[in-house]
């Protein structure tokens, strides 16, 4: 009897094991990736004075958010522009500078974790925004900080299956909320160092906007080409970092230590793809430690590692588009850049890009 063995499962040593995942593309280019940048800066310095009498009481020294995450300053939203707002004005900013004509759109795919209601659909609130054609798709993607480069995988198998034309992937972050609520629980009287500890990384978040247009390669030239990647999951982790619109838990050490892990592990099972050289590598935006916990295990060059969350934060899924919108114009034709992020869940992904 022929044994059968699904795609993506290797054997060895006796047992079967789950192997990456792995996917190339062949007909879709990026034509413009933008950032949205909030206006209202807010320092860290700020958050230490608010929280100095709950660090005083605790016993905890101030600048732990610069100390420790690298986290110089965050953004905000001006009062009353919502999320939403801001993936909206991403997503038209990113039409105009790929010259594509809303009407010409085939797909909205919305990949931001913030959310003002469970239903409807926040990409439909973009689509209407936007005056997208009723032809057009439009849904959300949300898995953590990984959403935007899913949203990738989504649409450029369709734009490879022809199904579509064009497609526009945005993420707006908003951490006013949650960061607000969060210092009010901390200054409570009864607020303890594990609470400081367990909702540390709510107040490394930040406010921020992405967006992305693709098409189809062979009739857009100038395009920059998706190549194709991996991914992996390492799922055992997913009570690592919960979080919702008020506040967020994060056993930091266990997360960055898991995610370092599965970073590794994705790169050592990617063995068809040659990444030790590229020509930049644009990382998930964390904390310092998080960034320098990944160059040094993977052995890559931190001078093709730009850094962006020391005056952004963690803008969630925006994160790694905004910081390829931000040195797109250090690029030149036929250079190869690296997009990799980790998110909570615990879920993993490369994916590769030709400039």
């Amino acid at each position: 009897m022929d044994s059968f063995e699904p795609s993506g499962w290797v054997t060895g040593g006796g047992q079967m094991t789950q192997g990456n995942a792995e996917y190339r593309y062949r007909n879709t280019a990026i034509l413009s990736v933008v950032a949205q940048e909030a206006p209202v800066v807010v320092t860290s310095d700020q958050f230490d004075e608010q929280l100095d009498e709950t660090f005083r009481r605790l016993g905890l020294r101030r600048g732990m958010l610069q100390r420790i995450a690298g986290i110089q300053e965050r953004r905000w939203w001006a009062e009353g522009v919502s999320f939403a707002d801001a993936a909206a004005m991403a997503g038209a900013k990113a039409l105009s500078e790929a010259g594509v004509d809303v009407r010409d759109v085939g797909l909205l795919l919305n990949t931001s974790v913030s959310r003002a209601f469970l239903e409807p659909s926040t990409a439909a609130a973009i689509h209407h925004t936007l005056e997208l054609p009723p032809s057009a798709l439009n849904f959300d993607i949300a898995n953590a900080c990984l959403g935007f480069v899913n949203g990738i995988q989504v649409a450029a198998n369709m734009i490879d299956a022809g199904q579509i034309r064009y497609a526009l992937i945005v993420a707006g972050e908003s951490s006013r909320d949650a960061q607000q609520a969060t210092i009010d629980r901390l200054r409570g009287p009864d607020s303890t160092r594990d609470d400081v500890r367990e909702q540390f990384a709510t107040l490394t978040l930040g406010s921020g906007a992405a967006a992305m247009v693709l098409a189809a390669a062979d009739t857009h030239k100038q395009g920059h080409r998706l190549i194709g990647g991996v991914g992996r999951a390492a799922t055992q982790h997913h009570r690592l970092c919960e979080g919702n619109s008020t506040q967020m838990r994060t056993d930091a050490k266990g997360l960055l230590d898991a995610g370092v892990a599965l970073a590794a592990a994705t790169w050592a099972d990617a063995g068809s793809w040659d990444w030790q050289d590229m020509d930049l590598y644009v990382m998930h935006q964390v904390s310092v430690a998080h960034t320098r916990g990944v160059v040094d295990r993977l052995g890559l060059d931190p001078r093709k590692v730009p850094e962006t969350f020391p005056l952004w934060g963690n803008v969630g899924p925006a994160s790694l588009p905004m910081t390829l919108a931000r040195h797109a114009e250090s690029l030149d034709p036929g250079d190869r850049v690296l997009c990799m992020g980790v998110g909570s869940g615990l879920n993993t992904c490369a994916l590769e890009v030709v400039w």
